[in-house]
């Protein structure tokens, strides 16, 4: 079968897009490709569930637009679906007077990009969260929570209902240029298809490469490693605790955040991760392992965070480092209470001179788009993500 348009990618923005492709053109022969058992296993359901406000993202990016308008879709999309979320809300806060000016700059910048912030004294911040120790918090209300894979599952119904043909465990092997279109090769058969979207997360650049895309980045994969909170001390946290990132590192640092089953996770630590789906020191791909060490881009990062990045090593090999940066933000909480849990691998994508590509990016052909680079608020933000890329498509198309 030809089909008008095909997806490779079963994740939360190749679901979305292929909503948003639907709902523009009911009677398009669509197709989604994914190479897993199942819907969104990587990074769309290896995350702690929040649903993004929009406070550290660049003032007119796309993240910040994304973000803002993504919020809203989310909520609306969960109560229109029974889908279980909570609008609970989250302090960013300040444990040291030298922290202030950065939380000062956040309330600046998350102003700008539209939201509804409040700074408030320390002794309020306890009336929200008891036990946090702060010298100065914001309040963000419009944060949530929500399980993404069930959000993507129910994007997975929604298309099956309309006539999408969804194909699991279908690995694309190559991919072939036509002059009207694209071949695929698969583990599971051969696919047509007059345009393709790949949205492929940790494989974007190489499926971009396969495809005679040049993408002019690389993703480094990234792991963030997790502890859950024993049940006795859950109620030590009550919502989301976040700290003021710290400026000279390019992660959000160890917070606190309360999953939709009421479980607390801590973390995560950012450290390299082996294996572009290495979810433990354990797992090492070679291939993954030699294209980030022989990477220029990388090299350069390495070399511009060595300091930061050896701290967050030191934090995931030894848990007394990584129970001072949780007890910066929740005293009480001790070594005993503290279970090691899931992680989760970022695709950081990476320039060549090591700058990191930090926004929504994609590269088009006349026949195609990839995108090269969806992070956080991607989950939160599918929706609208998925009818931008709908738009550019029809755009190349009219």
């Amino acid at each position: 079968m030809i089909y008008d348009k095909l997806i490779i990618g079963g994740g939360i923005v190749g679901l979305a897009t292929a909503l948003a492709i639907k709902e523009r053109d009911p009677d398009c022969r669509l197709a989604v490709l994914e190479k897993e058992s199942d819907w969104a296993k990587h990074q769309s359901g290896r995350n702690s569930g929040v649903i993004h406000a929009g406070v550290y993202y660049k003032p007119g990016s796309k993240k910040a637009r994304f973000a803002l308008s993504g919020n809203a879709s989310m909520y609306d999309f969960c109560e229109h679906h029974d889908i279980p979320y909570d609008r609970c809300g989250k302090l960013i806060v300040a444990t040291t007077p030298e922290q202030l000016p950065g939380l000062d700059a956040l309330e600046q910048r998350a102003l700008a990009n539209g939201l509804d912030v409040r700074r408030i004294a320390p002794e309020v911040a306890q009336e929200i969260e008891p036990h946090v120790n702060c010298v100065g918090a914001m309040h963000v209300p419009s944060t949530g929570i929500v399980d993404f894979k069930v959000v993507a599952q129910k994007y997975a119904e929604l298309l099956r209902s309309s006539g999408v043909d969804l194909i699991l465990d279908c690995k694309v092997m190559g991919v072939k240029k036509l002059e009207w279109g694209y071949s695929l090769a698969s583990s599971r058969d051969t696919y047509q298809t007059k345009f393709l979207i790949s949205s492929v997360g940790l494989f974007s650049d190489r499926m971009a490469h396969l495809s005679e895309m040049n993408p002019q980045m690389q993703i480094v994969p990234f792991r963030g490693e997790y502890w859950h909170l024993k049940a006795e001390k859950q109620h030590l946290v009550r919502n989301h605790i976040y700290p003021v990132p710290n400026p000279k590192f390019p992660f959000l640092g160890v917070h606190m955040t309360r999953l939709i089953d009421g479980s607390i996770h801590a973390g995560p630590n950012a450290v390299l991760a082996f294996s572009r789906e290495g979810y433990g020191w354990g797992t090492i791909n070679p291939r993954d392992l030699f294209e980030t060490l022989t990477y220029p881009g990388f090299l350069r990062l390495a070399t511009s965070y060595l300091s930061e990045g050896l701290k967050e090593i030191y934090r995931s090999v030894v848990k007394a480092a990584f129970l001072r940066s949780v007890q910066e933000l929740i005293p009480e909480i001790e070594s005993d209470d503290l279970v090691k849990g899931e992680a989760g691998v970022r695709a950081q994508a990476l320039r060549s001179d090591g700058s990191l590509i930090d926004d929504f990016e994609l590269v088009e052909d006349r026949h195609a788009v990839f995108v090269l680079n969806a992070p956080s608020p991607a989950a939160t933000a599918s929706l609208k993500i998925g009818a931008y890329i709908a738009d550019r498509i029809y755009q190349r198309e009219s």
